[in-house]
């Protein structure tokens, strides 16, 4: 057991490929299947959601401007050693990324009150 290190760059892309094609596989015989008993496989597609993008925009742009403070407050304000203030990071992230998803709440709540309302 000495050289198991030799077969690791081997066997973790065997893994991945067999993994990505069984997927696939399982995916096309179930279409298969469905269209053997009449159905139409595009019937059981998701809706895609309007609002999806914008919430998750909103929730990386906020993310990313607690992060930027996160930073600036770490650099500016705080000792040069930042591994006591790793804190202030993972709290202004989640701040700043709750903000962006209130806003994105609101946002959704205002078109679909405007676009439902009786004339």
């Amino acid at each position: 057991m000495d050289n198991a290190e030799i077969l690791i760059p081997i066997l973790v892309p065997l893994g991945l490929f067999a993994l990505i094609f069984g997927i696939f596989y399982m995916r096309n015989r179930e279409r298969m299947a469905m269209i053997e008993r009449g159905m139409d496989p595009r019937v059981n597609r998701p809706k895609p959601a309007p609002w999806e993008n914008l919430k998750w925009g909103l929730l990386l742009v906020g993310s990313g401007l607690g992060l930027f403070l996160a930073f600036l407050l770490d650099r500016n304000m705080y000792s040069s050693n930042s591994d006591e203030n790793a804190a202030i990071y993972f709290a202004l992230i989640g701040i700043f990324g709750g903000i962006g998803l209130i806003i994105s709440y609101r946002i959704e709540k205002k078109e679909l009150h405007e676009n439902h309302r009786p004339e």
